[in-house]
């Protein structure tokens, strides 16, 4: 079987990972805990999304680790047996077992000392399966700036290595085009051509930082990653950095076996970017569209392409809008649909058949917005391919459960490829 024979599963899942037949059941939520709201812990809040059931678009479960350090992304083990919800403030990473009983996520592992085994790396920035094993971006270091690398555990939370990001000092054998920061955020494989693809963010100093006080400090704003990295990904070496200015973010691979290309966008210059291997098999990056309108700076944060590589929907946070693009031709993406979703948007999760799709209010807790515009929710949507229309609204505030962030879908049905 391919990953094109799953007809449900979320399409910015690892192709190494076991994937979900038929719809999804439940939606997993990784929350950032909020002072004064419910119990104030960061927590997997499990939502049902059966269809026929008589609790659909309800929150059925929530599972609280006991502190609050910035919860922000994870990821399924390669069996999908385990969820691996990671924490930039702290650095932790709870393994959460979801195969026992899927509506019901509990605890079983938490990685305290990613720090001391990785070298120095913080910021633990989800987590992505390889065979056997998870690959850990991590968005910063124990001095708090942008330098940073990838860390590989087992399966059962044992540390494996690091493999630091390029910089100018230590290229690592890469060509460099401009410059080579070392920054990181997200970690992407196309296995069928053995590379990799990262991108970059920002430090813990920034990134912990206050957003309104951020934006004015002109020396902090020059601390943003501007590169993009591509890998030989068997033997984890650097052989590009691509100068990708405005800090480069969500990577998604095309699913199509003729297609050699990833889109990401750029939340500091509103633009979306292709990577992609050309006739002579070089490898190239280029912004290819504007995301909203860049003189507003809109901050495109996450994006999601359908399964037949043909539609993009990308969220920008500052104005709650889900921009949908046709990118039938890559190289020439034509934005189609637009809707507000809210007064902030961070997070889409596209269905594998294209018909469901998922969003959810918090980019990082100090960069939401404040009062009644920080709105916190998760909300489900029906896509025909023209519009979105309403399945069901969860207000997280109101159901003291904190500021929801990265979604994942869950499954009592599964087969591996």
């Amino acid at each position: 079987m391919t990953a094109r024979t799953a007809r449900a599963d979320e399409t910015c899942q690892s192709p190494y990972m076991a994937k979900i037949t038929g719809e999804e059941e439940f939606v997993y939520v990784w929350t950032l805990g909020q002072e004064g709201v419910g119990d104030g812990m960061d927590k997997i809040v499990t939502v049902d999304v059966r269809t026929n059931s008589p609790t659909f678009g309800k929150v059925i479960d929530s599972d609280s680790v006991g502190g609050r350090g910035e919860a922000h992304h994870g990821g399924f083990t390669d069996d999908r047996k385990t969820f691996w919800a990671a924490g930039l403030a702290d650095s932790k990473i709870y393994i959460f077992d979801i195969s026992t009983d899927p509506a019901n996520p509990k605890v079983i592992k938490t990685i305290s000392d990613f720090v001391e085994k990785s070298g120095g790396v913080t910021g633990p920035h989800g987590a992505y399966a390889l065979p056997g094993r998870m690959l850990i971006p991590g968005l910063s270091n124990r001095n708090g700036d942008g330098r940073t690398a990838l860390v590989e555990y087992s399966n059962d939370g044992q540390y494996i290595t690091t493999h630091w990001m390029p910089t100018a000092a230590s290229p690592r054998g890469a060509a460099v085009e401009n410059v080579a920061d070392g920054y990181g955020y997200d970690a992407r494989v196309l296995p069928r051509k053995n590379v990799m693809l990262t991108s970059s963010f920002t430090g813990q100093d920034n990134y912990m930082r206050p957003f309104g006080e951020l934006i004015k400090d002109p020396e902090a704003l020059k601390k943003f990653g501007q590169t993009m990295v591509l890998w030989d990904f068997h033997a984890r070496q650097p052989k590009v950095v691509f100068n990708v200015p405005g800090a480069p973010l969500e990577i998604r691979w095309a699913w199509g076996v003729q297609n050699n290309y990833a889109f990401t966008s750029t939340a500091l210059t509103s633009k979306l970017w292709l990577v992609y291997e050309d006739h002579d098999g070089a490898w190239k990056a280029e912004a290819v569209a504007d995301i909203g309108d860049p003189a507003s700076a809109p901050v495109p944060v996450d994006i999601s392409l359908s399964a037949d590589d043909s539609t993009l929907f990308a969220d920008t946070f500052a104005d709650g809008v889900t921009h949908v693009f046709d990118v039938s031709d890559p190289h020439h993406p034509k934005q189609i649909y637009e809707r507000k979703i809210g007064k902030q948007v961070n997070m889409v999760s596209q269905s594998w058949d294209g018909k469901r799709l998922y969003y959810t209010s918090s980019l990082l807790s100090r960069w939401d917005k404040p009062g009644e515009d920080g709105e916190q929710f998760l909300r489900a949507y029906g896509w025909n391919g023209k519009e979105l229309t309403s399945r069901f609204a969860i207000d997280f505030t109101r159901e003291g459960l904190g500021r929801p962030h990265m979604m994942a879908f869950g499954s009592t049905k599964l087969y591996s490829d």
